[in-house]
C-alpha cells in the first residue's frame, strides 16, 4: 500500500498544525446534516475554527440565518434567488445588530466548486450529497487546501482523479467508518495491515427478507435506528448502498484490495470501524453516534478536538453485537466491489442509477428491493470502452453518469 493522504497526515504548508490560529474553513453543504452540525462543531471551538465562506443547496432562509450567525466573507447557493438570499441575509444582520454584513454572494451550479477554491481559506470540509460534489473536491484540492471529505460519492465517481490530484495528506476522511480506520491505522505501519473492517447498523431493515422488503414503504426506508441523515443517505443505508460505496471509498483511500475489505453489521454503532494487523491484533475505534467527533477531528487533522463528543459510558452495563450482513436480502456491497474491479467509470454508473432509482422509490413508482435491482440492471449494461473508453476524467464520469441515468429511468417503463 502506498500513501495516498488517508493513511499518513503531512500538513499542507499554509496550514497550521498546532492550530495556534484558528483555521479558516470553507464549508460546503452547510444547510445539510453534515453542515449544520459542522457549525456546532465551530461554535464549541472558536480559537480552533473559524468558518469563512458557506455553499448550501435550496434552504435560503437557514443558509442566509447561517451565513449572519457565521459572518462567512462568502456565501454561495446553489439553487434559488440569489436576490432573495441577499434580502434574507439582509433582514438576519438587522434584527441581529450586525447591519453592516454584507458577504460577497455566489450562486449557480458551479458555485460550490468556486468557493471550494476559495483563496482565504485552509480546510475545505465537503458535506455535499451526491456526485455533485465531485468539481468541489477538485476545485478544493487544485486549490490546496486541506480537504476534509464527507461526500463520499464524489471519491467513488472521481476515483483515481480524485487521488491524483490530491497530494500526501491533503485528503482526510469525515464519514464515521474511515475517521476510525485512519486513527485505528496509527497503530501499525501500511505493511502490518491485514484487512480493514467496515461496522454497518443494519439500517431499520436488518433481520428481513428479501421477501419481506417488498412491501417496505418510504417513510420506513428513513427511519435510520442510529443516524439521523437526509432522504438518500438514510435510503442509502437502509439498502446497503451506503455501505457498499464506503467499502469503495476505504480501498480508495487506503489503497488496499477489495478483498481485504469487509464489512459487518453491527447495530449499536458504537465501534465505527475496525483494522485488523498482520499479527491478528485488531484495533477499534469506539464513540457513541455522533457525527460531531469526525467532523471535529477532519477539520482540525491531525489533531484531536477536545469536548467534540461524549466518551463510551463504561460505567453502565451494555453489550456490543456483530453479526455477518445477509447478502441475498443486500446485495449491493457484492454488486459494488464488482463494479469496481470492471472499469475506472463503473462506480460512477453504479452511483448515478442508484441515485435515480432513489428517487424512484420515494415517488412510489418502484418496490425497495426494486433499488438495488436497477442498479445491478444498468452497471450489468453498460459498456464503459464503447462509451468513454479506458481514460478517466471529468468528462468521461459525467457522459458516464448521464448515460446511467437514462437508462435508469428508461427501465421504470419496463416494470
Amino acid at each position: 500500500m502506498r500513501d495516498t493522504g488517508g493513511m499518513e497526515f503531512r500538513e499542507p504548508p499554509h496550514i497550521n498544525p498546532t492550530l495556534n490560529e484558528p483555521r479558516r474553513i470553507v464549508l460546503l453543504g452547510s444547510t445539510g446534516s453534515i453542515g449544520t452540525q459542522a457549525i456546532d462543531v465551530a461554535d464549541a471551538a472558536p480559537e480552533r475554527f473559524r468558518i469563512v465562506a458557506l455553499a448550501g443547496g435550496s434552504n435560503i432562509e437557514l443558509l442566509a440565518r447561517q451565513a449572519v450567525h457565521t459572518r462567512a466573507e462568502v456565501v454561495a447557493l446553489a439553487d434559488g434567488d440569489v436576490d432573495e438570499l441577499r434580502a434574507r441575509i439582509h433582514e438576519h444582520a438587522e434584527l441581529a445588530g450586525h447591519s453592516a454584513y454584507h458577504p460577497e454572494l455566489l450562486a449557480g451550479p458551479t458555485a460550490a466548486a468556486r468557493v471550494a477554491g476559495y483563496p482565504e481559506a485552509d480546510v475545505v470540509l465537503n458535506g455535499v450529497t451526491g456526485s455533485i460534489g465531485l468539481a468541489p473536491t477538485l476545485a478544493a484540492l487544485k486549490a490546496g487546501h486541506l480537504l476534509a471529505l464527507a461526500n463520499k460519492e464524489s471519491l467513488i465517481a472521481g476515483g483515481a482523479l480524485v487521488k491524483q490530484a490530491a497530494a500526501p495528506g491533503q485528503l482526510v476522511p469525515v464519514d464515521s467508518e474511515h475517521s476510525a480506520i485512519a486513527q485505528a491505522l496509527r497503530a501499525g505501519t501500511p505493511e502490518e495491515v491485514a484487512r480493514l473492517i467496515v461496522t454497518a447498523s443494519g439500517g431499520p431493515f436488518r433481520g428481513m427478507t428479501r421477501q419481506q422488503l417488498m412491501d417496505v414503504t418510504p417513510a420506513q426506508a428513513l427511519a435510520h435506528p442510529t443516524w439521523e441523515m437526509g432522504k438518500v443517505v438514510s435510503t442509502n443505508s437502509a439498502t446497503m448502498v451506503n455501505k457498499a460505496l464506503e467499502v469503495i471509498e476505504a480501498h480508495l483511500l487506503f489503497d488496499l484490495p477489495l478483498q481485504k475489505i469487509e464489512a459487518v453489521v453491527h447495530p449499536q454503532s458504537m465501534v465505527h470501524s475496525m483494522v485488523e494487523f498482520i499479527d491478528g491484533s485488531t484495533i477499534a475505534q469506539a464513540s457513541p453516534p455522533d457525527m460531531r467527533l469526525p467532523i471535529a477531528l477532519g477539520m482540525g487533522w491531525p489533531a484531536r478536538v477536545p469536548g467534540s463528543a461524549a466518551p463510551c459510558d463504561f460505567t453502565t452495563a451494555s453489550s456490543w453485537s456483530f453479526e455477518p450482513l445477509d447478502e441475498e436480502a443486500f446485495p449491493a456491497i457484492r454488486l459494488a466491489k464488482q463494479a469496481a474491479n470492471t472499469s475506472a467509470t463503473h462506480m460512477a454508473v453504479y452511483n448515478a442509477a442508484n441515485e435515480e432509482a432513489v428517487e424512484a422509490f420515494h415517488a412510489g413508482r418502484i418496490r425497495f428491493p426494486d433499488i438495488v435491482d436497477c442498479v445491478a440492471d444498468v452497471v450489468g449494461q453498460y459498456d464503459a470502452g464503447a462509451l468513454v473508453g479506458d481514460e478517466l476524467s471529468v468528462q468521461s464520469v459525467l457522459v458516464a453518469e448521464a448515460w446511467a441515468r437514462k437508462c435508469a429511468q428508461e427501465r421504470w417503463g419496463q416494470l
